[in-house]
């Protein structure tokens, strides 16, 4: 809920004060935390209404399908009633649906989401095919040579030619980039082959997602665009999945310009799951997270880490979270307690109850809740209830979400249909064309010299088979041996004719 230029999220327990987030400090990034079933996505739905009636534009994934009713307004209920009562926010509520714009990957739910290879890039691509060291080597090979060769890489055919233009010239490119075994080269074509499976060539290729298309404001209310991506299919591969997310940090990283602390954010994102980001992940790759982290607050964006417990989330990282809600936590293990422990450990702590007792004793829709204050301070940890959200929560049924999806067709209609157009597999299949005809060409002007010596042979025998033929050799033949010995005799007399008598 948006009142007064601040975003309320909760009301403390013990005080009975509202706990908001400064605008101006919701770039400093946040966490949402807690066990299964203890209320995180009503704390990311109410959230992301909050972002929105402050007319910030939000990313945010819907992994169980259970968050696209966002768009619509929710409705009372006894229970509501009481709640809004008990919070005191009667005047200031309003059952309401926010503006959404519905993505997806596999373009089902949504309109699709596309990006390049090239853009992509070498690392998180490698990321994506779980790629060892060696092959990672190659693959930046391939886009080195494509690059050097003005060669572009949109979607999966493009490297899956670039792949197979590189193993063909191994021997040439040898000295200049290293080996190139051809046991690498089918193990990056077997991960392209399991990725095309999982959905990839409907993720490659144009037109690529414009960054700005993420941060726009609805023109008839105000509110920030709510960009939902339908994940309940992406999310049954997590790799793909987190991969996604991480290119588009990347993306907003890279695209936005520097712009410093502002009033209020360009666009918040919301990471779900995120504890898919980091499993498995290389530590140069965790290093390039930690720096997007740190530095991309001052492009304008908010990233808040959904996750179940802040264990998931590496220390560098989470040290950048300022603005915190963490649901109950379980500690049935030595690992969780530990655990446990350290997310106690992470707050401010308030006189009024022990911070690693209350995680435990927390029951849904409650939270400690840390906010940053006016001077980026952390306040002092609270037991709070998170507020009602105002939108319907529940999923969408198929008719009401293909009305709402037709409704904003002239913001994302440009990207309902693919496009192919001329990059590496076309030329290099042109190229591949090419150099058969010639070797075609080839073969086929040595064929006919052979079959023309095979015609000549042919002749020169039948010539000699000819009956004619053979009588003028044979008269030829004694003429010549007739002649040749009287020619010899006359040589050996003349040879010889110092002992004529």
């Amino acid at each position: 809920m948006y009142n007064d230029g601040k975003l309320i999220i909760a009301q403390s327990m013990d005080s009975k004060e509202y706990l908001e987030i400064l605008p101006r400090m919701s770039n400093r990034h946040g966490l949402i935390a807690g066990a299964t079933g203890t209320g995180k996505t009503i704390t990311v739905k109410v959230l992301a209404e909050s972002f929105s009636e402050a007319g910030i534009p939000v990313f945010l994934t819907d992994v169980k399908g259970d968050v696209a009713g966002i768009s619509l307004p929710g409705s009372s209920s006894e229970d509501m009633e009481n709640r809004l009562t008990r919070f005191n926010i009667r005047d200031a509520f309003s059952y309401e649906g926010f503006p959404v714009h519905f993505w997806d990957i596999f373009g089902e739910k949504g309109y699709p989401i596309r990006t390049t290879i090239s853009e992509m890039g070498p690392l998180l691509l490698a990321r994506l095919l779980n790629l060892n060291e060696v092959q990672t080597g190659i693959l930046n090979i391939a886009f080195r040579l494509a690059d050097d060769e003005g060669l572009l890489l949109l979607d999966l055919k493009d490297l899956r030619s670039m792949i197979v233009h590189v193993g063909e010239r191994a021997s040439e490119l040898k000295l200049q980039y290293g080996n190139i075994s051809s046991a690498s080269i089918g193990a990056i074509q077997r991960a392209l082959l399991q990725l095309e499976d999982q959905g990839g060539d409907l993720f490659f290729g144009e037109p690529a997602l414009d960054i700005n298309d993420l941060i726009q404001i609805d023109q008839t209310s105000g509110k920030g665009i709510i960009n939902l991506l339908d994940s309940q299919k992406l999310i049954n591969s997590p790799l793909v999945y987190s991969t996604f997310l991480l290119w588009l940090l990347s993306e907003l990283f890279e695209s936005l310009p520097e712009v410093g602390d502002l009033e209020k954010p360009k666009l918040i994102f919301f990471f779900d799951e995120a504890h898919l980001l980091f499993d498995h992940t290389p530590a140069a790759l965790v290093d390039k997270i930690e720096q997007v982290v740190k530095l991309i607050r001052s492009k304008g964006v908010g990233i808040y880490f959904c996750t179940q417990s802040p264990s998931d989330i590496p220390d560098a990282v989470l040290a950048q979270l300022g603005n915190r809600v963490q649901h109950a936590l379980r500690a049935y293990t030595p690992k969780e307690q530990k655990a446990l422990r350290a997310a106690a450990q992470a707050y401010r702590s308030n006189p009024l109850f022990d911070t690693e007792e209350a995680l435990t004793q927390l029951g849904t829709g409650e939270a400690l809740v840390s906010f940053l204050g006016k001077k980026g301070e952390p306040s002092v940890v609270e037991r709070a209830w998170v507020l009602p959200p105002e939108s319907k929560f529940g999923p969408l049924d198929t008719p009401t979400r293909a009305s709402l999806i037709a409704m904003s067709a002239s913001a994302q209609g440009v990207y309902l249909e693919s496009i192919d157009r001329e990059s590496a597999y076309e030329l290099l299949s042109a190229k591949a064309a090419e150099q058969a005809r010639i070797l075609e060409q080839q073969r086929q002007e040595e064929e006919a010299l052979k079959a023309e010596k095979i015609r000549q042979k042919e002749e020169e025998q039948a010539r000699k088979n000819n009956p004619i033929n053979k009588i003028l050799r044979s008269a030829t033949s004694a003429m010549t041996s007739s002649v040749g010995r009287k020619i010899g005799n006359s040589i050996v007399r003349g040879i010889l004719g110092g002992f004529k008598r």
